[in-house]
């Protein structure tokens, strides 16, 4: 049943969504998750500078939390077989993945990174890192390298991992650190 309905939502954004002038635009954006290298080069900047240095902070423990828990233990436990191998008539518009599918690791480090650094930053940075998460989640989809549950995955340890990074940087904060103020 959960097949089913992951095949008939990626074969339906296949056939009604994706067309020439979307597609330049969600591969750029799929590969902005690739490795979270976006979400790491952009917690590296925020460490630099103190007015970010709390927003970097969580979200490094979240991006962390993330490299570990959906990439080197659900992803091998659950061994889920990407969708383009499985569903007939997919077509995929990206290069072939090497690991398992489930969780999507972009769509969990997009959210990881932009749930733990909502609260620090200012609401319309905030804002902007979570529709960009969501823009990343949704690309997955669009390419047709994951499964819709797959992204739900993703997102939900995304969002509690970000939760947590909030949680020990602020604990590590009042133990170990000054306050600062972002």
């Amino acid at each position: 049943m959960i097949f089913n309905f992951d095949a008939d939502i990626l074969l339906y954004v296949q056939e009604h969504i994706r067309n020439g002038v979307l597609d330049p635009f969600f591969k750029t954006i799929t590969h902005l998750g690739d490795g979270g290298i976006f979400w790491i080069v952009l917690t590296l900047f925020f460490l630099c500078f103190k007015k970010t240095r709390r927003a970097g902070v969580y979200s490094a423990l979240a991006l962390i939390g993330s490299g570990v828990l959906n990439n080197m233990i659900l992803k091998p436990l659950v061994a889920r077989v990407r969708p383009y191998e499985v569903i007939d008539g997919l077509t995929l518009i990206v290069a072939k993945a090497t690991d398992y599918s489930f969780p999507s690791g972009h769509t969990a480090a997009s959210f990881a990174s932009a749930a733990a650094m909502f609260r620090p930053l200012k609401k319309p940075y905030g804002l902007l890192l979570l529709i960009l998460a969501a823009l990343i989640a949704f690309s997955r989809i669009y390419v047709g390298i994951h499964y819709p549950t797959d992204i739900l995955g993703g997102l939900v340890s995304g969002i509690f991992l970000g939760i947590m990074g909030n949680v020990i940087g602020a604990w590590l904060y009042k133990k170990y650190g000054k306050e600062e103020t972002a």
